[in-house]
């Protein structure tokens, strides 16, 4: 009895430690995305940095259609922020403008407090090419070793990546007033 006992402590301890060797990677994810866009610089850059617009292009907003949010501050400038409150209490958190370089850059930090605690950044940067606006979102986020494990667990870098290439996609369309 007592080996059985041991060879499944053994075992979970393996596992346990084979996970945060694996999942050491999402103690710090950076993801890099963008999207050219047909329209004019100024309302590129002005989707992103009133706050107001985001529910525009909010792909949480996409995903949870009865989120309530507002905006609070200076719209537009650093300080200013977004609350949201989603999935009947269940999501809740803030993002706030941190810089703001007209038709450059905005840079962003988020302030999660469900359904998991979280502070990521969003930096935009804007340029303008041949063929439209290109706008690039860097996005980091740091954690524990823990919700490190859980992440790689659960594959959340695949599910942000792809969140945020939604939310660049909607920028585009709500840009190009496209359905």
């Amino acid at each position: 009895m007592l080996t059985i006992i041991l060879t499944i402590v053994g075992l979970v301890a393996a596992l346990l430690a084979f996970g945060f060797f694996r999942s050491a990677d999402h103690r710090n994810i950076t993801l890099d995305n963008e999207v050219t866009i047909n329209a004019s610089m100024d309302e590129v850059f002005d989707l992103v940095r009133y706050l107001e617009n985001f529910p525009r292009w909010s792909p949480f907003l996409a995903q949870d259609p009865d989120q309530q949010y507002e905006v609070r501050g200076v719209d537009g400038k650093p300080g200013a922020t977004f609350h949201w409150n989603g999935r009947g209490g269940k999501d809740v958190g803030f993002q706030e403008i941190i810089t703001v370089e007209d038709a450059k850059y905005i840079e962003m930090r988020c302030d999660i407090q469900k359904p998991f605690v979280a502070h990521p950044t969003f930096a935009y940067t804007f340029k303008q090419t041949p063929q439209g606006v290109r706008v690039s979102q860097h996005f980091n986020v740091k954690s524990g070793a823990v919700d490190a494990l859980f992440m790689w667990a659960f594959g959340a870098r695949k599910e942000m990546d792809s969140t945020n290439q939604q939310g660049l996609d909607l920028l585009k369309q709500a840009a190009e007033k496209t359905p």
